[in-house]
């Protein structure tokens, strides 16, 4: 049974899928949506969160690549018959810092729990990216709530009804839920697209092991590959 051309490709797709975000974000540059919302943030959160999401990418990108690594090790012990001896010298190393390689070792009757071992090896890289998807969204409800306070302020500051006091009042209750708004936007979609960037690693992750569990498990009597 042969890997899916999606676990064959992670790397390259992870970085067309960035791509693709990466020119959504330009489209907003262009049409100024992107500067209007940082300009009229007065709390600098949508900053904060935007800062966040780019280092939270180059993580994303960086665990892509790994679990790539890990597709294509598997892939190439699955042909060697799971045998690390018949890899290469420069798969052998990368093999030796792999759970797979516990794999390719186990006795037959403990492959389950090595293959349950190196699933959650491998789910524990996303960990950090799931966090910083759920802090993103709190930071912009925050935001949410830093701007009404500053549109409610003023109010409690009136004392007597004047027009000009009144035009002041406005506008500065416009600046508040003008962060209000714009931070909960930024927060909605940062962690939106990294939900989504960790969604594509983890339909990844969890084809690559159970491709493996198919083949060290059900096809061991047909054609075994554990020695």
């Amino acid at each position: 049974m042969r890997s899916s051309n999606r676990n064959k490709h992670v790397f390259p797709l992870a970085l067309l899928l960035l791509g693709l975000i990466v020119f959504g974000f330009f489209l907003l540059g262009q049409t100024g949506l992107l500067r209007l919302a940082i300009i009229s943030d007065k709390s600098m959160i949508s900053w904060v969160i935007l800062a966040i999401y780019a280092v939270a990418s180059a993580y994303w990108l960086r665990v892509a690549w790994l679990l790539d690594s890990e597709c294509r090790l598997g892939e190439k012990l699955l042909t060697s018959g799971g045998s690390p001896s018949e890899l290469e010298e420069e798969d052998t190393r990368a093999f030796a810092d792999s759970e797979l390689e516990f794999l390719a070792r186990s006795e037959e009757s403990a492959t389950d729990k090595v293959l349950e071992n190196y699933a959650e090896t491998l789910e524990n890289r996303h960990a950090s990216g799931q966090f910083l998807a759920d802090l993103l969204l709190k930071l912009g409800l925050l935001g949410t709530i830093i701007g009404f306070i500053l549109m409610l302020t003023p109010i409690g500051e009136i004392k007597e009804f004047d027009p000009s006091l009144i035009q002041q009042l406005l506008s500065t209750m416009s600046g508040g839920m003008a962060v209000a708004l714009y931070t909960t936007l930024a927060g909605l979609l940062t962690s939106s697209l990294l939900k989504i960037q960790y969604y594509f690693l983890d339909s990844v992750l969890v084809s690559h092991v159970n491709e493996l569990t198919k083949r060290f498990t059900r096809a061991a009597k047909i054609d075994p590959i554990l020695s």
